[in-house]
């Protein structure tokens, strides 16, 4: 009995060294997702099942064949003179046209071992399919824009399926970029949720086509592989864009609560970072294109409120009397799971410009202009559940 069992110990340990060999060939499991889109260029991310090194080639949309010649190849450069060996691949594609429509193929080759620059085991090559399907498809900025479309996310919390019907409602051909607003997991506890509970499902209805600016919520501060978030990130995490003269401003707003608390267990320096973020933000304000700009939207997860939770009042107090100088004109925010709209009256916040928070459940439908900003937001059956506008300052 003793042997029998010594037997089947045997057996599944056989069974798990298996099940953990290399993979024999690499494929994508996540993206492609376009990021940090300029007038000459953008980054292209995807994630693979194993460590592999990747690259992306491109061609004009003139109608050829993709096969017609040899096409540009873009390379992941965070090597610094090495090849990247990784299962998350950023490749930033320049030097381009503004306002041009580019056709791109991702292309990787699986590592199954790596001993030294002589001695590397390859997979066999995987490109994009260029026969059956068409390239991806997306666009380098225009220089000038009249008005600017974007649909907003926010508070998803793990809830892969809802997120997939919602984003059923959007029209990616409208749409200049999309903004997933924070929270989009409940716990960064494995780093896999990043992918299985939301990315993959973004990434499969963006269709490697619509930017995506990918925000944290104060959930995503939270659990051991909160580290990992940033693999997924082109660039820092707070930042600026600019599509012609509108200027957006994304936050990362930190957590909730004050950072000795015990639900943190000291792992949390959530209010020195705004405090550094606070800095960077009083130099954006500076900014030509700021300052030039026409139309200024703020992105934050936390929205700005007095008498509320710590985050809510660091917000109001760390960047709103900056905002108040600026000009800005509308602050999205998420949060709190159910749609709000806080007038600039002093009641709920300091800000001299009106905060609007998007519910957990709904896609935020806007559309920016010179003039006026419209806000639609609807829900899983694709019903029109709330409406706002406000003008331009």
């Amino acid at each position: 009995m003793k042997k029998f069992s010594l037997s089947i110990v045997a057996i599944l340990c056989v069974i798990a060294a298996l099940a953990q060999q290399t993979p024999d060939k690499v494929r994508p499991i996540c993206g492609p997702i376009i990021e940090n889109p300029t007038t000459t260029g953008f980054t292209v991310v995807w994630e693979t099942n194993m460590d592999a090194i990747g690259w992306v080639e491109v061609a004009p949309d003139d109608g050829s064949h993709f096969y017609n010649r040899d096409r540009t190849k873009f390379y992941d450069l965070r090597g610094h003179g090495n090849q990247v060996i990784s299962n998350i691949h950023k490749v930033r594609v320049d030097g381009l046209k503004p306002g041009t429509k580019y056709r791109y193929r991702i292309m990787m080759k699986g590592v199954k071992s790596f001993e030294g620059p002589s001695n590397v085991d390859y997979t066999r090559p995987w490109g994009s399919d260029v026969y059956r399907k068409n390239p991806y498809i997306t666009s380098t900025l225009k220089e000038n824009y009249d008005q600017v479309r974007f649909d907003v996310y926010n508070d998803i919390h793990q809830k892969d399926s809802i997120l997939n019907v919602l984003m059923q409602g959007a029209k990616l051909e409208d749409l200049d970029f999309t903004v997933f607003n924070g929270d989009m997991v409940s716990s960064m506890a494995w780093k896999e949720k990043i992918r299985e509970m939301f990315l993959t499902t973004g990434a499969s209805n963006l269709k490697g086509s619509v930017p995506l600016f990918l925000q944290r919520g104060n959930h995503e501060f939270r659990g051991k592989d909160s580290k990992y978030w940033f693999d997924y990130i082109d660039g820092e995490q707070y930042h600026t864009a600019s599509f012609g003269k509108f200027f957006f401003i994304f936050l990362d707003t930190g957590e909730d609560k004050p950072d000795n608390d015990i639900e943190y267990a000291g792992t949390m320096l959530s209010e020195p970072y705004l405090q550094q973020q606070a800095r960077w933000l009083e130099e954006v304000i500076k900014t030509p294109e700021c300052k030039n700009a026409a139309v200024r939207i703020v992105f934050g997860h936390i929205p700005p409120r007095k008498g509320g939770w710590h985050g809510d009042e660091n917000i109001n107090d760390y960047f709103v009397p900056i905002l108040n100088k600026a000009g800005i004109s509308l602050m999205i925010c998420g949060h709190l799971h159910k749609w709000n709209v806080y007038e600039p009256d002093g009641s709920v916040s300091d800000a001299n410009f009106p905060v609007l928070v998007n519910s957990n459940a709904e896609r935020l439908e806007v559309t920016a202009g010179k003039k006026e900003i419209t806000l639609k937001a609807f829900g899983p059956e694709g019903n029109q559940t709330h409406d706002y506008s406000c003008k331009v300052r």
